[in-house]
């Protein structure tokens, strides 16, 4: 396409508000300048309104914007679904998005001088008055997605808060589309996080901001790629990336939040058996970005002119349709092992706390009675004939807060309770390492006739809560720092473990949020998984319910039974298809027990490993990539094309 140049002042500055804004008129040869720029905002938000000059030219009067005598500007690029080669605004804004014509631009814009740069207060008046419409239903998606998750749990909200952002950042500029993505994930992890109260609301702001700050790239991606073709695959690329990140950074990351934890109880569930995860935050993302898609498709068939346009517009609308059910149906076609190799009849003791809250341990061997109490009611029971007698007992994390190789007292409460029952007891306790000012945090198989054995030690402690770096600096500053007094010491190998005739998994606690450790625990031969916790402190807040979805997540994954044991709650007992068959309500003191199945089989998933995430997380880095290549050529080429 050839243009014709625009004509301009022959001599003195560029006279334009656009100028006077600090734009370099050359960038845009062929297009009318606009007094938009002024007020701080970008043109080509808006490429195909009329632009109207709002400053005089420099020591002379107002120049007309349209005398007569000059030459008419060039035509631009006609707007097309995907255009915007030139990196600029897509012509096809999303329904609903927030923006003004040009003439309500211009009444906003501040006066200013020619070849004066508007301040920084009028920039960000000017991009506030141009933004607010669309951040507020960024934060509005935000909430959303937080619904998402437990306690709430409307899983449905997810994918459509994935298409809320993907509309929002549709055409947008790069910068535009960060600016949504934090606005959209501050408030998603306001309301995913709010348990963390308990500590303080300063913590929770805190780490939401910090882990909204992963949302900012991948809401300049979804920006960038959206002009690409095939850009809900870019979309739900991109998705995995970001969750690829939070999870392992900083800190070794903090997995809270991914959209598959919010579908362990969807049709996207048994897609985990594939690709774990992932895989099912791949596809919910997918669904998300294509029904943006039809979305977008039924807003031009809307807008078409004639009944043989519409029609058209309706034939393409239903690519996006049929593409985004054939996403949420994937997972009904994908089996879920559940045949037991063996079984094992198991007991999970819930003995409770004291209290609630930061300071739920009480005086001293409090819980470890509750436990040992708990557990002596079992052995009576089966002596009695009222239960059968287990084949094990799970105590919860921190069944024991002393540490029973250094005190006989709470050694022999424990070896009581073991002999009691008669079979091996996994018991949670915190163990002082051989470093001083270290503790473990452990699991350790005890047996009724030769008493502690193996144990498995925490092998990622929870930076702040169980673990603080920079001590020296921080806790200077932040107080309540020392309410850790000693740091975790980390383990390294995974949990399997001989409890008597099965060979189980542990891991412990938010564990169980991180791939790695629960595949590495299960390939190494765990016939089922057994997550040790301890929730006391946020009781009643929603977050005990978020730690159990995690379960149900990897017990499809990996085709496991799941067994949750928590002091005051939820303990749990899942099967290898992620239905929860028997649960605890909290802080009550409780046990159950069951007959689970033993698997030997690993699933795809399993032999994959992180292999589908890292492909998945490079496509959606290389998908940006490559729109900013053809953008930058895009620009190159309509550049090449003037005189």
């Amino acid at each position: 396409m050839t243009c014709r140049k625009a004509l301009t002042v022959p001599s003195g500055p560029e006279t334009t508000a656009e100028a006077a804004a600090g734009g370099p008129a050359a960038d845009r040869p062929t297009e009318p300048r606009t007094a938009e720029a002024a007020a701080g905002g970008p043109a080509a938000d808006r490429p195909t309104e009329p632009r109207t000059a709002a400053a005089p030219p420099a020591g002379g009067a107002p120049e007309a914007a349209g005398r007569s005598g000059d030459p008419a500007p060039a035509p631009r690029r006609p707007p097309g679904p995907d255009a915007s080669r030139d990196g600029r605004a897509d012509t096809d804004p999303a329904p609903g998005a927030a923006g003004s014509g040009a003439a309500g631009a211009v009444a906003a814009a501040p006066s200013v001088p020619a070849g004066e740069r508007p301040g920084r207060r009028a920039r960000l008046a000017g991009f506030a008055r141009r933004e607010w419409r669309r951040s507020a239903l960024a934060a509005a998606g935000g909430i959303a997605l937080g619904l998402a998750f437990p306690p709430y749990g409307v899983w449905p909200l997810s994918p459509a808060a994935v298409a809320a952002l993907s509309l929002l950042t549709r055409g947008r500029t790069a910068r535009q589309g960060a600016w949504t993505g934090l606005v959209f994930g501050v408030p998603f992890f306001l309301v995913l996080l709010k348990w963390l109260h308990v500590i303080g609301w300063d913590a929770v702001v805190g780490l939401s901001v910090i882990e909204a700050l992963f949302l900012v790239p991948m809401g300049a991606g979804l920006a960038l790629t959206s002009r690409l073709p095939a850009w809900p695959l870019w979309a739900a690329c991109l998705w995995v990336a970001q969750e690829c990140a939070r999870d392992r950074i900083p800190f070794g990351g903090f997995p809270w939040g991914r959209l598959a934890f919010a579908n362990t109880g969807s049709p996207y569930t048994p897609l985990a058996s594939l690709g774990g995860a992932p895989a099912v935050t791949f596809a919910v993302a997918l669904t998300g970005a294509l029904l943006a898609a039809l979305v977008l498709a039924l807003w031009r068939a809307r807008a078409a002119a004639g009944p043989a346009a519409r029609r058209r517009a309706l034939l393409t609308a239903a690519v996006p349709l049929a593409a985004a059910t054939a996403a949420t149906a994937a997972g009904f076609a994908v089996p879920v092992p559940t045949g037991a190799d063996d079984t094992v009849r198991i007991a999970v003791v819930q003995g409770n706390v004291q209290q609630p809250g930061m300071d739920f341990l009480g005086r001293p061997m409090k819980i470890l009675n509750n436990h040992v109490e708990a557990t002596l009611r079992l052995a009576k029971d089966v002596e009695a004939g009222r239960e059968p007698r287990p084949d094990l007992v799970i105590w919860p994390e921190n069944a024991s807060d002393l540490d029973p190789y250094k005190h006989r007292e709470a050694y022999e409460r424990i070896d009581r309770a073991v002999k009691a029952v008669g079979v091996p007891v996994l018991v949670g306790a915190l163990v002082d390492h051989v470093k001083p000012g270290y503790v473990e945090n452990q699991g350790i198989v005890w047996d009724p006739r030769t008493g502690p054995g193996a144990s498995y030690t925490k092998q990622h402690p929870v930076p702040f809560g169980e673990y603080v770096p920079f001590r020296e600096q921080l806790s200077k500053v932040i107080t309540r720092l020392n309410r850790v007094p000693r740091d975790f010491y980390p383990g390294d190998h995974t949990g399997v473990l001989q409890v008597g005739p099965a060979r189980l998994g542990d891991v412990i606690c938010f564990e169980v949020a991180y791939d790695e450790i629960v595949r590495d625990t299960v390939n190494a031969g765990a016939r089922a998984l057994v997550v040790q916790t301890n929730n006391a402190t946020y009781g009643r807040t929603g977050q005990p319910e978020q730690q159990l979805v995690m379960s149900k997540l990897r017990a499809v994954e990996h085709g496991r039974a799941v067994i949750t044991a928590a002091p005051s709650g939820i303990s749990a007992i899942v099967g290898p298809d992620g239905t929860v068959r028997q649960r605890t309500d909290e802080f009550t003191q409780d046990v159950l027990t069951a007959t689970i199945p033993l698997r030997d089989d690993i699933t795809v998933a399993d032999r994959a490993g992180a292999a589908p995430e890292w492909v998945l997380a490079m496509v959606g880095v290389l998908s940006c990539a490559a729109a900013i290549v053809i953008g930058r050529r895009g620009r190159t080429d309509e550049k090449g094309q003037h005189p």
